[in-house]
């Protein structure tokens, strides 16, 4: 199967009350994970890269052609989003031309008539290759490839002009944050979600959605939030089964160096981790 840019997945998640889950690959071994996670659930999946992850694997083209191909050698027949996360002006236009089916334009640190003119520009020159976009108003909390934000709540009518230029999906602030929680994390601000959910009809994205708790998130999905962006808690499951792995000593017995097998533990560790997450996002199985 080949990618799809997602827009009749999010709209239909936003009209049924359910959400797709979007998850972040940084090697061969959690592209394999999350793929096949989404194949066993029978479940649409958004796996997307973000700018410093495209780095380290070496570009956006590189990114996009392993995955089509493990899509293509593992028999991949669920739909898959191939997406850009946190972009800004020219990482977007980059993944437009390396024929990514989604951007992220974020550019919520800009001032906001920049942000403005820019997500407008981002959208035209996406949807005249059928490529969703998504934008940002509002910081997200934490750090993101060097981007740090203070995680404010977004501003509803900032929030409804950025929709107004014909963005498919909406990131915006609702008190949550990239990377762990903090003990002192007040929690997700349903009031200001209600507001956005009531005042814009675009599908909307919970960033930071590791670490909030599960009954926080599944109501979120019910007031309007379509896409919930899933990194660091897989992140955690791989280090941990892969810290176990070692501390038990397996990488000294036999060829237990070798990185297929020292690294299976946590790849398997991301796919249990991913079709749990699925599950409790509600996410249909395809028909």
């Amino acid at each position: 199967m080949s990618f799809v840019n997602g827009n009749e997945i999010f709209t239909a998640a936003r009209q049924g009350h359910y959400a797709v889950g979007a998850f972040n690959t940084n090697n061969l071994e959690w592209t394999r994970a999350i793929l096949k996670a989404a194949q066993e659930k029978n479940t649409p999946v958004l796996i997307q890269v973000s700018m410093g992850a495209a780095k380290y694997m070496g570009d956006y083209k590189l990114v996009k052609t392993l995955v089509e191909e493990e899509m293509r050698v593992m028999g991949i027949t669920v739909p898959v989003v191939m997406h850009l996360d946190h972009g800004n002006y020219e990482a977007a236009k980059a993944c437009i031309e390396a024929g990514y089916t989604s951007v992220m334009f974020d550019g919520h640190d800009l001032p906001f008539e920049e942000n403005l003119a820019k997500t407008k520009e981002i959208v035209e020159l996406a949807h005249a290759k059928g490529i969703s976009v998504e934008a940002e108003v509002g910081s997200i909390g934490g750090e993101e490839d060097g981007i740090i934000g203070a995680g404010e709540l977004a501003d509803v009518e900032e929030a409804k002009q950025i929709a107004a230029l014909g963005v498919d999906y909406l990131a915006c602030g609702i008190g949550n944050i990239h990377g762990k929680y903090p003990e002192n994390w007040q929690g997700l601000n349903f009031d200001r979600l209600k507001e956005l959910a009531d005042a814009i009809d675009t599908p909307l994205v919970l960033h930071g959605g590791s670490g909030i708790p599960q009954e926080q998130v599944v109501k979120a999905i019910k007031m309007g939030v379509s896409k919930v962006n899933i990194n660091t808690e897989c992140q955690l499951a791989f280090a941990d089964a892969t810290r176990k792995y070692v501390e038990a000593g397996k990488d000294l017995e036999g060829k237990g160096y070798d990185p297929r097998k020292l690294l299976a533990p946590g790849t398997q560790a991301i796919v249990d981790t991913v079709k749990e997450i699925i599950d409790w996002l509600g996410t249909p199985a395809v028909k």
